[in-house]
């Protein structure tokens, strides 16, 4: 979610800023299914573990560190304003998406050297592939519409608008279900939802949820759409298991802080991080009871998130720290950080758990 916008801008900033300290968990001692001490990153065929990328948005380029030193090794210049990124269909590249840049940077996740740029890309905020590899999808946050591609590996370019789709105010995050047939859109600033069938591009239902609707999360069997209302304390559950045309039905309403606003699968199907960006705190919901289980400190207006393939060591943006916070998620405590650039948005490396 771009930071001018609604609560993420100067005057949220502002409290923040003032509340660096974060706040002291207050779950109980151990979470559930916490893996066994942390170590280094995996690493690859070399031996070598791969970088981590840090997306810079308001410095327009990536932090590349090494999870070995936790030292940047780089800064590589992308286009204005990156925020999220994708791994593509080959695992051969990282997509870093440019929303103000009107353009994609290809960075290869190994050696974290640029590929190739393709632009006239419009206001890509956000991104998502589906499973099936066929259908390349970005949210234009800033345009008020929703763009389908088709991937078409090997051409030299390799997506083929096939539509553009009107969208309500401030389209924000994607979620594709595990057959590939539909993509659910969050709405920020008309509070709702909708949904788009994939091989039609056709709307289907349009929902209203709570304040400022920002990450969407579909549960592994496709039943339970997760939305983090970043204007308000909760995280609410739809069921969407009637299909794209169906009004889904609200489900559950769950606590989590103020600010709740990004998602990130533990990989054990049944857990979920998600960032409370003004509470400073990162909670776990169980998607099965739909309650908090576990909860961390975040400094800093924690962001998005990446899980190593240790399955305990947690990584989250400090959007308004200028930060990368690493969380050990079974001592429950901030263990480092490491200094990026202005206004950290996306983090990802190829050495990461499950995300399911």
């Amino acid at each position: 979610m771009r930071a001018r916008r609604g609560l993420l801008g100067a005057a949220a900033a502002a409290l923040l800023g003032a509340r660096l300290g974060g706040a002291a968990a207050t779950s109980p001692a151990a979470a559930p299914g916490a893996a066994a001490a942390p170590g280094p990153a995996a690493a690859g065929s070399t031996g070598a573990p791969r970088p981590i990328l840090v997306l810079n948005s308001l410095d327009a380029d990536v932090s590349l560190i090494d999870p070995r030193s936790y030292r940047t090794i780089r800064r590589i210049p992308t286009g204005k304003e990156p925020h999220h990124l994708y791994l593509t269909p080959d695992e051969k590249s990282v997509i870093v998406a440019n929303a103000a840049g009107n353009s994609l940077t290809f960075i290869d996740p190994v050696s974290g050297e640029v590929q190739r740029t393709l632009r006239d890309i419009v206001d890509p905020y956000h991104l998502r592939f589906s499973p099936d590899m066929k259908w390349f999808v970005t949210a234009a946050n800033r345009l008020n519409h929703v763009d389908v591609y088709r991937w078409l590996p090997g051409e030299p370019m390799p997506l083929a608008l096939v539509r553009r789709i009107p969208a309500a105010r401030t389209p924000s995050h994607l979620a594709i279900d595990s057959r590939s047939t539909t993509v659910h859109v969050s709405l920020q600033d008309s509070d709702e939802i909708t949904a788009i069938e994939l091989a039609t591009q056709q709307r289907g239902y349009t929902a209203r949820v709570g304040r400022m609707p920002a990450d969407v999360f579909l549960a592994p069997d496709d039943r339970l759409l997760f939305v983090a209302l970043t204007g308000d304390r909760f995280v609410e559950a739809w069921d969407v298991s009637g299909g794209w045309k169906t009004a889904p039905r609200l489900a559950g309403r769950i606590a989590t802080g103020d600010g709740a606003h990004a998602f990130r699968a533990r990989g054990d199907r049944r857990h979920l991080f998600v960032s409370n960006r003004v509470a400073n705190t990162i909670s776990l919901l169980d998607m099965q009871t739909l309650s908090v289980v576990a909860e961390y400190p975040a400094p800093g207006g924690p962001d998005c998130m990446e899980l190593l393939a240790d399955g305990r060591t947690l990584l989250v943006t400090s959007r308004w720290a200028r930060k990368l916070t690493f969380i050990d998620t079974e001592a429950r405590k901030v263990v480092r950080q490491v200094d990026v650039g202005r206004s950290p948005h996306g983090v990802w490396t190829l050495d990461h758990a499950p995300r399911l």
